[in-house]
């Protein structure tokens, strides 16, 4: 396949179907509880199991297609997406309980994890020269943070609306996705290998080792912002309409593919934004961010204790921006600290501690009781204060003098 743009548009719709099948998930919560009986408990596990495939997976799918090639490893990625709808899909035999689900679940993470480490990073080295010499310094970035947040999208949009108004609702969203994604498993195939250096020496435990994961600004400034980007994505469209389903009745699916569309097209939408919010010589981008990110934890609790369906709406609303903003400007501050044999192994780095937000409801409702939601809420803001001062102090302090110091 000739060096074009075709390349980085292959990778960006294999990164948009991973992202789908890890997604297409959260707006069904409600069903599973409705139709299954599971209980709040059970539903919450659900979520947050897929952290538990992802994280592992965004640490060894970088090492792994920095010594072996990003091809091979997001062509796997992509056939997992397609074994974790079919696996999930098995959740509507009633006789097999739970198990496929959390199964499904724990595929669906490590389909993720091997899409936004290897993608991501893929993405980026096709965004530049020789491979697109139209992009600019930023376009892997956006186009991988855009990639995510559309895939999950229209992920959430495609199942949430087939759970609520479709025929076969714990079956058709799946099989929808199985159709969508099996193109883009011959696709992946074709597109321009770029990771040829062998990656760094030694065995596997050697190739986990990512000093640039010691650098300052990646400790101070990009994982403490981090963990928020997910922990409002969970609560906004994830945990609130669970909370909120006395109020949606039986249009709970509905209400809940409603909050996650919001968020995740926000999201979308405020790329542009994050491009220009974004300098080589401070944090602008993620003080923005964790800012952002705070506000919509407070939405959350306030909608929550309002029972306001609407505020739910706006939480959501003001949560993908702060998604938005922070995916992009992250993975920018992780390509300046990066260097080309880190690069995916620190961008699954970034996503693994990113992604823990998603056990946050799982958390909360294991605590509650004892504490009161609006309590917890209250935690949860006092910490987001905490973060916005650390990033602040930080916002100009350890920069890096190269893309591959891993010093201060």
């Amino acid at each position: 396949m000739p060096a074009s743009a075709a390349g980085w548009k292959g990778v960006f719709g294999a990164l948009f179907v991973c992202s789908w099948a890890g997604n297409q998930f959260s707006p069904m919560l409600l069903m599973y509880e409705d139709v299954r009986g599971y209980g709040d408990a059970t539903v919450n596990a659900f979520l947050g199991v897929y952290v538990l495939g992802l994280a592992p997976a965004l640490l060894v799918a970088g090492a792994l297609s920095d010594r072996h090639g990003r091809r091979p490893v997001m062509f796997a990625g992509t056939l997992l997406a397609m074994a974790a709808s079919a696996v999930l899909a098995l959740g509507g035999v009633g006789a097999l309980g739970p198990v496929p689900i959390f199964l499904g679940r724990l595929l669906s993470g490590v389909t993720v994890g091997t899409a936004m480490a290897v993608g991501t990073s893929w993405l980026k080295e096709l965004s530049q020269v020789p491979f697109d010499r139209s992009a600019d310094a930023g376009s892997g970035a956006r186009r991988a943070s855009l990639a995510f947040t559309l895939g999950s999208g229209v992920g959430a949009l495609v199942a949430g609306s087939l759970a609520q108004w479709g025929p076969w609702p714990e079956v058709l969203p799946y099989l929808v996705h199985l159709v969508v994604t099996a193109p883009f498993v011959v696709l992946v195939r074709r597109v321009q290998e770029t990771s040829t250096g062998g990656g760094v020496p030694g065995p596997l435990r050697a190739r986990l080792r990512f000093p640039a994961a010691g650098h300052r600004r990646f400790t101070r400034v990009v994982l403490v912002v981090a963990p928020w980007i997910f922990a409002a994505a969970a609560l906004s469209y994830g945990y609130a309409p669970v909370l909120l389903r006395e109020q949606t009745g039986d249009l709970g699916v509905a209400y809940a593919t409603l909050l996650t569309v919001v968020a995740l097209g926000v999201a979308a939408v405020v790329q542009p934004a994050a491009k220009r919010l974004d300098a080589v010589d401070s944090a602008r981008g993620l003080m923005v961010a964790v800012v952002v990110l705070t506000l919509a934890v407070a939405a959350v609790g306030a909608a929550v204790t309002a029972g306001s369906l609407w505020w739910g709406v706006a939480a959501a609303a003001v949560a993908g921006a702060g998604i938005g903003v922070g995916l992009s400007s992250g993975l920018l501050e992780v390509q300046r600290i990066a260097g080309p044999r880190e690069l995916a192994g620190l961008t699954g780095v970034f996503y693994a501690v990113a992604y823990a937000g998603f056990l946050l409801p799982a958390l909360m409702a294991a605590v509650t009781p004892p504490f009161s939601t609006a309590a917890l809420f209250g935690v949860l803001l006092v910490l987001g204060a905490v973060s916005v001062v650390v990033v602040v102090a930080n916002s100009r302090r350890h920069l890096p003098a190269g893309p591959h110091k891993a010093s201060s």
